[in-house]
């Protein structure tokens, strides 16, 4: 059986900006660039207790709490933070999926770590471990989640945020899973959490109580998953060194509308894709719009510029132009819609390309 650890830092980019700058401790901090078309990329735990969350829209934000303090992002801070801690992790294992800078599995099956007298440490010890270096070495805190699998670590990873640690024994798996709100499993969005409301699952004792066999016949490949996660089944390895490829971001309407009326979700959808790829240290070329219509014909349209879009407003006016080429009859209702962010390389590689052929 494996041994997994989900470790996530806290409230990572406002906590390096505390971190940084004395002022800002013990503030609500809010990490967006200001402007009517800006969206938070993190909030600090001040900030929180006000309903500030990342991906909101900097305006609502601001609403919220109006005397946060608005610090511009500094990715650049951040990916050198996200190495240090990185670093560790791989003091403990070979076997590191990160996620994004702030977050990450680790298998800890067969650890590195050695203890003083030469014995192997529990995957709890171990996570206790790393998240002192973390501390002493980065002045930041980070939660921990240990488990038999990814699903049920990443769980765990939140239920004693900030600066926790929780632990999920296979023996107590059922148990923990079914009063859990059907909501905490991948894959189930609003929309999806609506239908199986329909069924009378509102937990995830419910949809195991349900079978397997009624959750495929009514949801297909996707049925059988849930099936699965309400078990507390999940084969999924570690898998290191993985590169980001794409990024997306999609949602379905609460009623079939025209493509006329489908921009503002276009520009919504565009700002949360655009926060997740501030993420990676990959950049991404490719601009990607999907389409679902009411009669669930799928339709891509894609773009790739010269130079990879440097803004939201690059990327959201590229997204939009690509309705342009939609050549359905006007009269064509769409129930879903996704805009995504395709043909990522290394940032290192991106800049240093052209200086090839610039002799």
């Amino acid at each position: 059986m494996r041994k997994i650890i989900h470790i996530d830092m806290d409230a990572f980019y406002a906590s390096v900006e505390q971190r940084d700058d004395p002022s800002l401790r013990g503030k609500p901090v809010v990490v967006a660039w200001r402007g009517a078309r800006s969206v938070v990329c993190a909030a600090s735990y001040e900030a929180r207790k006000f309903g500030v969350r990342s991906a909101m829209p900097a305006v609502r934000a601001e609403r919220l709490c109006p005397q946060a303090i608005f610090v511009p992002p500094d990715f650049a801070r951040y990916k050198a933070v996200s190495k240090q801690v990185r670093a560790i992790f791989a003091r403990h294992t070979e076997l590191i999926e990160p996620l994004s800078l702030d977050e990450a599995y680790l298998d800890v099956t067969d650890p590195m770590t050695r203890l003083d007298d030469g014995s192997v440490p529990s995957a709890t010890a171990i996570a206790g471990i790393i998240r002192a270096q973390i501390r002493e070495e980065t002045a930041l805190t980070a939660s921990a989640g240990v488990a038999p699998n990814k699903f049920l670590a990443k769980i765990a990873s939140d239920w004693r945020k900030p600066d926790g640690q929780f632990v999920i024994k296979p023996a107590q798996v059922f148990d923990f899973l079914t009063p859990l709100p059907v909501g905490c499993i991948p894959g189930v969005g609003k929309v999806m959490q609506q239908k199986l409301e329909t069924l009378g699952i509102a937990t995830v004792g419910d949809l195991r109580a349900l079978g397997a066999e009624r959750l495929q016949r009514e949801f297909g490949s996707f049925g059988l998953r849930l099936h699965q996660r309400a078990q507390g089944i999940d084969e999924r390895p570690v898998e290191p060194d993985q590169p980001v490829q794409s990024i997306s971001s999609e949602d379905t309407f609460a009623r079939d509308v025209p493509l006329s009326e489908i921009e503002p979700m276009i520009r919504q959808l565009a700002e949360r894709t655009w926060t997740a790829t501030r993420k990676t240290e990959r950049i991404g070329r490719t601009v990607v719009l999907k389409l679902k219509t009411a009669q669930f014909r799928i339709l891509t349209r894609s773009h790739t510029p010269d130079a990879p879009p440097a803004s939201l407003e690059q990327f959201t006016a590229i997204a939009l132009a690509l309705c342009e080429r939609v050549d359905l009859p006007p009269s064509t209702l769409y129930r879903l819609v996704g805009v995504g962010l395709s043909g990522f390389r290394d940032g290192v590689s991106m800049i240093e390309q052209p200086a090839l052929f610039s002799r």
